[in-house]
């Protein structure tokens, strides 16, 4: 057995490479995946994602999936102390770091680190200062599927939300846009990949503008059902 570790999961492209890289690593014992959710929506943080098709994800991947709950105006205060409730529980248990997809914020990397470390815990990042063209088509190429779920209305037209995560999605992208969005110009669902046991089946659901600035396209499990065969995005 390797070092326990819990992957900080989305649902979006970077935690999938960041779980797939550990996966690959006989380091590593995956402990759960650790999702903040917005309880007002009942939905992955930025991502828009339904709780359950996150659930699906884990289903599909074969890890216990770990929420936590922040409300829609969360300060960092809050954040902070409903994550550290949680993260002190898996330390009692073992558990003595997480794995982030960040990829080249220097700033968040660091407030990651020193969070974890008030706790004793430590921060495994994966896809650090790797070129994020590279992961990009490293993603496409390794055969996992995504659909957009959120663009930032700054960075992306309307448009883009929705669309599936490819090499004509990447083809599209304005010059300055980050092709993995690192600086925060789109979020994705991941519905299968080659750590999947399944695909995630959804469905469209209707793409709204929140905040006057992000476009969300809403994803819905079909027939009630989070895995099991694919349905197109949006």
């Amino acid at each position: 057995m390797g070092e326990k570790v819990l992957v900080s999961w989305s649902g979006g492209k970077d935690s999938a490479l960041v779980l797939y890289e550990l996966l690959k690593s006989a380091q590593y014992e995956v402990a759960a995946l650790l999702t903040t959710l917005t309880e007002d929506y009942d939905r992955v943080s930025m991502h828009g994602t339904r709780r359950r098709l996150l659930t699906g994800q884990a289903e599909a991947l074969g890890f216990p999936l770990e929420k936590v709950y922040i409300s829609k105006s969360a300060s960092n205060a809050e954040y902070e102390s409903r994550m550290g409730e949680v993260l002190t529980r898996y330390l009692r248990a073992g558990v003595g770091s997480v794995a982030f997809g960040d990829i080249f914020l220097g700033d968040l990397r660091k407030h990651r680190e020193e969070n974890l470390s008030r706790l004793t815990m430590t921060g495994i990042f994966p896809l650090w200062r790797r070129n994020t063209a590279g992961l990009a088509e490293y993603f496409v190429d390794s055969g996992f599927k995504a659909v957009v779920t959120c663009v930032d209305s700054e960075y992306l037209s309307g448009d883009f939300v929705g669309r599936e995560y490819g090499r004509e999605f990447l083809s599209d992208l304005p010059d300055g846009v980050d092709w993995c969005g690192e600086n925060g110009e789109f979020h994705s669902f991941v519905y299968d990949g080659p750590i999947f046991h399944q695909a995630i089946r959804h469905r469209q659901g209707e793409t709204v503008l929140r905040e006057e600035r992000f476009w969300y396209c809403d994803l819905k499990a079909v027939n009630g059902d989070s895995a099991g065969g694919v349905t197109p995005g949006c």
